[in-house]
């Protein structure tokens, strides 16, 4: 997953992207929240393999397994 995921300050800021793409994976967050499926994504982004999608979806969980949350009161 780390092979397929680059940040880089010279690239969208810094944030997280497929990496060779300066396509973001809040990006493709996004799409699957909105109901993209995988097949549509891929139509969407031509240049992304299905890896790249999941390495995204990966890259997303460690960030939110990582993070401590503070519950609302």
């Amino acid at each position: 997953m780390p092979e397929r995921i680059s940040v880089d300050p010279q690239i969208c800021s810094g944030k997280p992207c497929i990496k060779g793409t300066r396509i973001m994976v809040r990006n493709i967050l996004g799409m699957f929240a909105g109901g993209y499926t995988l097949e549509r994504i891929l139509q969407e982004y031509p240049e992304l393999t299905s890896d790249d999608v999941v390495a995204a979806l990966r890259y997303a969980s460690d960030v939110v397994d990582e993070m401590k949350v503070i519950p609302c009161a």
